[in-house]
């Protein structure tokens, strides 16, 4: 019990004789030991490292999480060290949606197949999304954590050491110095000399030692940078991956709804009376929205009994168009398309053609040429040039 008195008295001396040390350095009444440059750029390189991982990490999770509410549930699950359950993703459950309803709509009608052809797509996207974020997790988030919650506490708790140690070696040297101004005055003062001396020989030796100790761990954020470099690399390795995975699902499926399309516009919707789906328009490409301007909508001319409408029927002759004497357009491709049927035009990404409307065209749909060739185009698959 006296052991444990004392070592609480002395324990109380040093953080007064700390805390005083401080004080008078703050108000600029004692002297201070500075680190030499080196030691204080790896301080401010460390302090900059530890800032921008912060950064980084929490930027990282919004973005592989944009819902809040879900990453505080992920954070409460790992403080708990417990599995976090698994999430069903957007896309999966935007497919669950699309099927049940192609399964109310009838799976066998133009809508409700169009709709098993999206939901799986969708359910693929969101497969390849839950597999990109379980991936970026573990090879660069927590690398990153592991740092934050590892190494730079280490380095922190290191640097309060020395910052302890720093204030006992300037309280020993103002220690020492008001010794020998009175030691100058009176030669009783002899003996507290020899013991500030000590004291400050003591506390120099495990200044030094300290120091030593910081600056290997602070030279060690060369390493680190070198570890974060490597995890920076495999996370755009696998977000590379995951986008060209998208690519191709949204590609595979572009072509899946474009052999659709011709049965589509030759008269499976319109003017077909057994029908009880309405019209649906081709589905544009997922890319395409970004790039392609604006199309005015041309009102579709009704079929009038006994005067054929070949255009609103979808039968379309490409040598009985002429082309109107003003409104043609020039046209850039922007993806590969293959004709349906003979009434369509091909296309190959890149080329230029010549594209207008006639009236009762569908406004999803402009005729093409290219050269002596005719034929329905999808607007979508188009780069309107001025």
């Amino acid at each position: 019990m006296e052991f444990n008195v004392k070592k609480l008295a002395s324990d109380a001396g040093v953080f007064f004789s700390r805390a005083m040390q401080f004080t008078e350095e703050k108000l600029g009444q004692a002297e201070k030991t500075e680190l030499d440059a080196h030691f204080e750029n790896l301080l401010a390189r460390a302090d900059c490292t530890k800032n921008w991982t912060e950064k980084i990490l929490r930027q990282t999770e919004v973005l592989l999480q944009p819902n809040p509410s879900a990453r505080v549930e992920e954070f409460l699950y790992e403080k708990l060290d417990r599995k976090v359950p698994s999430r069903v993703t957007n896309g999966e459950l935007l497919a669950q949606y699309m099927t049940e309803a192609a399964n109310d709509f009838g799976p066998g009608t133009p809508y409700g197949k169009t709709l098993i052809k999206v939901g799986e797509t969708q359910r693929r996207l969101g497969a390849a999304e839950r597999e990109f974020i379980h991936s970026a997790s573990i090879n660069f988030l927590t690398p990153l954590r592991n740092f934050l919650e590892g190494d730079w506490r280490t380095i922190s708790k290191e640097r309060r050491i020395l910052q302890n140690r720093r204030l006992d070696l300037d309280a020993c040297k103002a220690r020492l110095k008001k010794a020998k101004a009175a030691e100058a005055k009176a030669a009783l003062w002899s003996d507290e000399v020899e013991k500030a001396e000590h004291e400050l020989r003591l506390t120099q030796t495990e200044f030094d030692r300290q120091a030593e100790v910081t600056r290997l761990l602070l030279e060690g954020i060369s390493s680190t940078h070198v570890n974060h470099l490597r995890c920076l690399h495999e996370f755009v390795e696998s977000q590379t991956n995951y986008y060209a995975q998208c690519y191709q699902f949204m590609l595979d499926l572009q072509k899946q709804l474009g052999s659709s399309k011709g049965e589509i516009f030759s008269g499976t919707f319109v003017g077909n009376a057994d029908s009880t789906s309405p019209a649906a328009a081709p589905s544009p490409p997922a890319v395409a929205a970004a790039t392609l301007p604006a199309v005015p909508t041309i009102p579709v001319v009704p079929t009038i009994v006994g005067v054929p409408n070949t255009v609103a029927e979808g039968v379309l002759n490409p040598n009985e168009v002429k082309p109107p004497a003003s409104g043609t357009r020039k046209a850039r491709v922007l993806y590969d398309y293959e004709a349906a049927d003979s009434t369509e035009l091909a296309l190959l990404a890149d080329e230029m053609i010549t594209v207008y409307s006639l009236p009762g065209m569908d406004p999803d749909w402009l005729i093409g040429e290219r050269g002596n060739q005719k034929g329905k185009v999808p607007v979508t698959y188009l780069e309107l040039l001025s």
